[in-house]
């Protein structure tokens, strides 16, 4: 018998894979697409390497008695269930930047053959068709590029077209407009880029906030001669709406990787000579499988070795009190709150811990809160070693205040940030009873006493008779249902603020009736799944 850890390889993976790992280890493989293969398999290896085949699920990790590690070669974790491993105190890392270079390539790619044609000349040609009027296609020099999601790949793709000529505008509200600047792009509300870009190339995570984002409405606002490429996700750009604005003559191509639902083999989209398709080949080169392997392969060392983990998702590395584990997800999800507030990204980031639990080392919870705070802005997973990274490519000061008083919690978590112009938004939670039940407490000034839930609404108006009942009868008459709803105020007639749960994602045209009856001040939907 072994007396080395055992990996256990469960899809192809590079050469190179192995020789990261190195002579210390028993490496076993399997395909963990088969069910019946993978469950025992894993019952008694330490890690286990991944593709997207193999789904680590709470079925799998329960069959895995001895698993201290799961590694996904790749940066997406749909196939990992990263909260069940977390419970199981089995630390998930990814290769979150394997990829980018790849990914920004083939947006790049898209780009130019949506310009000149380039699939479609081929095609006609291979079939003996000579066709050079009928691909005539257009320059990208001096025509304005819209890049929509200014992260890692977007700033990739800024920087390569910029070098065919191209003026390049974006985007993105969680970028400061001087850090958009050093990088030479001027940062633009979303309908001015659609007014004015020639080429729009999408770059955002899927959020509900960004489903549907370049749907009917936006694609009324773009010029006629406009090109779309989305190599981001699926559904960012509503397919149905992109078709008819294409069969109208409302946009002149597009060029699409990902699709809203995948594999996608038959889209009225593909009936169209202007569009140029690829199946999702984003990550699909040598080199980045190759990166994503290596990357995983030395997190597996670093973590079976009991080293810090750069590319852990749900661990940071090294020990963590018991008392403070309770309050990593509810700080994750207070960032994630604080975020839907505020709408953009903080000139200034406080979280604030405050009562027993600061007798230990709560660091932890300042990285946990940063995490949640990008979120739901950055296309790659976030993890505790690199949201720092993130808050400083954003101009984002943050800091840790910590006090063991505590008035009215036994522990209390808040994460404060001041924006741009100088506002305040803030929101504080807590943990209940012997559940550690994880409710809100505050939303700035306002006292609230509400469970956390997957979907909430937070609405601020003035104080008047009948303004629930009609947040109600939307909702009602919208097939949504109310779990939860707490109203606090100041004073009678002055401000007033209602937080919601409910029990599904509220439609953005939902919220906006209910902003314009109740003549919201701020109408903002969170989403923490």
């Amino acid at each position: 018998m072994s007396s080395k850890p055992v990996v256990l390889i469960a899809e192809e993976l590079s050469p190179a894979t192995v020789d990261a790992l190195g002579p210390d280890f028993e490496i076993r493989h399997c395909n963990g697409a088969d069910r019946a293969e993978l469950i025992p398999a894993i019952g008694d290896v330490d890690a286990i390497l991944v593709r997207s085949a193999t789904k680590v699920d709470a079925e799998a990790l329960a069959a895995a008695r001895k698993l201290r590690v799961v590694a996904r070669a790749g940066v997406g974790l749909d196939n990992v269930d990263v909260s069940a491993a977390t419970k199981a105190g089995v630390m998930v890392v990814n290769a979150p930047t394997s990829n980018i270079v790849t990914a920004a390539e083939l947006a790049c790619g898209l780009l130019v053959a949506t310009a000149r044609n380039i699939p479609q000349a081929n095609t006609a040609l291979k079939n003996g068709e000579w066709k050079r009027n009928k691909y005539t296609g257009v320059e990208l020099s001096e025509k304005t590029l819209g890049v929509v999601g200014l992260g890692r790949i977007g700033v990739l793709v800024a920087q390569r077209m910029s070098a065919f000529g191209m003026k390049i505008v974006a985007y993105d509200p969680y970028v400061q407009p001087a850090r958009a600047a050093q990088m030479g792009v001027k940062l633009l509300a979303l309908d001015e880029l659609l007014e004015v870009a020639d080429f729009i190339t999408v770059h955002l995570p899927k959020t509900p906030e960004t489903i549907g984002l370049i749907g009917d409405e936006a694609l009324h606002k773009v010029k006629p001669s406009v090109r779309i490429v989305n190599a981001a996700r699926g559904g960012i750009v509503d397919e149905e709406a992109l078709y008819s604005a294409l069969k109208e003559g409302r946009v002149a191509g597009a060029g699409l990787d990902v699709y809203a639902k995948e594999p996608c083999t038959d889209s009225p989209l593909f009936e169209l000579d202007q569009v140029v398709c690829t199946p999702h080949l984003g990550a699909s080169t040598d080199e980045a499988q190759e990166k994503a392997g290596i990357a995983v392969a030395r997190s597996v060392r670093l973590a079976l070795a009991g080293e810090l983990v750069p590319d852990a998702v749900n661990v940071q590395g090294g020990v963590i009190a018991e008392d403070v584990k309770p309050g990593l997800p509810l700080a994750e999800k207070l960032g994630r709150i604080f975020t839907a507030l505020a709408g953009e990204v903080a000139a200034r980031l406080d979280v604030e811990v405050y009562g027993e639990i600061t007798q230990h080392d709560v660091k932890v919870l300042e990285l946990s809160a940063l995490k949640g705070v990008f979120e739901d802005v950055v296309d790659e997973t976030v993890s505790y070693v690199n949201a720092p990274l993130f808050a400083q490519e954003r101009g984002v000061e943050v800091r840790l205040t910590t006090s063991s008083e505590s008035p009215d919690h036994r522990n209390v978590v808040t994460v404060r940030g001041t924006l741009a112009n100088g506002e305040e938004v803030a929101v504080s939670g807590t943990l209940a009873g012997p559940k550690h039940l994880q409710k809100i407490v505050a939303v700035g000034d306002y006292d609230v006493d509400l469970a956390l839930a997957d979907h909430m609404v937070v609405l601020r108006y003035e104080d008047r008779p009948g303004v629930v009942g009609t947040v109600g009868r939307i909702l009602g008459e919208a097939g949504l249902n109310i779990a939860g709803m707490q109203v606090s105020r100041a004073e009678e007639g002055g401000e007033a603020l209602v937080v919601l749960t409910v029990d599904d994602t509220l439609p953005a045209p939902v919220l906006a009736e209910i902003a314009a009856e109740i003549g919201a001040t701020s109408a903002r939907s969170v989403n923490l799944i």
